[in-house]
């Protein structure tokens, strides 16, 4: 599905990234950890096509990401969603607009039950009015989700979704990532919480990923 060959990243100060290969196979759970500045988000914008490696491959849906074209990339993306760490909304449109806008971008029926549906399946549908000003901080990650997941993606990819919300939320998060993982979905998280690891492995085999002077290891099981 997404697959690492000896790939590198370097942003002209040396490589942040070395030898990387791994495979993202489909309906897998990642946990992504390491120190704050160790690439984890250059990892997660490598798998979707935002960087392209500077040595190695990076395949998505079997395509060699630095042959694409920028239309192809953006038809690649189509079948990824993607939870950044920092949350960004159009702050003049309500919330139900703000989720639907991928489907406006990409020009496809925006069928307003479905997205009613997804608000209300991320506790959301009562505020589908509101503007995002308004929202808490897990209001705002859980709207996040939904419009990550609004085209249907066949990969989830979250940077630190947890980071800025309470153990509660983070747990609420967490059920909505497993429930999407149990619908086949790929999903990696990049995240410090170590304990939000742990709640996860005694749910699922989720495999969890550990960057350590520039290459990506397999953590142990001593979590």
């Amino acid at each position: 599905m997404i697959a690492f060959e000896n790939a590198a990243y370097n942003y002209g100060g040396g490589e942040l990234l070395s030898e990387v290969s791994l495979r993202l196979a489909p309906g897998s759970f990642h946990f992504l950890t390491g120190p704050s500045g160790a690439g984890k988000t250059t990892f997660l914008k490598m798998a979707y096509a935002e960087l392209l490696p500077t040595a190695g491959h990076v395949t998505i849906f079997d395509r060699e990401v630095k042959g694409l074209s920028r239309d192809n990339v953006s038809v690649i993306r189509q079948r990824i969603g993607v939870v950044h760490q920092d949350v960004q909304f159009l702050d003049h449109l309500p919330l139900a607009a703000n989720v639907a806008l991928p489907l406006t971008v990409s020009g496809r029926k925006n069928d307003p039950r479905d997205l009613q549906d997804l608000l209300d399946w991320v506790g959301l549908g009562h505020l589908s009015d509101a503007l995002p000003a308004s929202l808490s901080g897990g209001e705002r990650q859980r709207a996040a989700l939904a419009r990550s997941i609004i085209m249907g993606p066949d990969v989830i990819l979250a940077d630190e979704p947890t980071g800025n919300v309470d153990w509660e939320m983070s747990l609420r998060l967490l059920h909505l990532l497993l429930e999407l993982n149990r619908m086949g979905k790929t999903i990696v998280v990049a995240t410090h919480d170590m304990n939000l690891i742990r709640q996860a492995k005694g749910q699922i085999a989720a495999r969890v990923l550990r960057i350590s002077r520039r290459r990506i290891q397999l953590a142990g099981a001593d979590l």
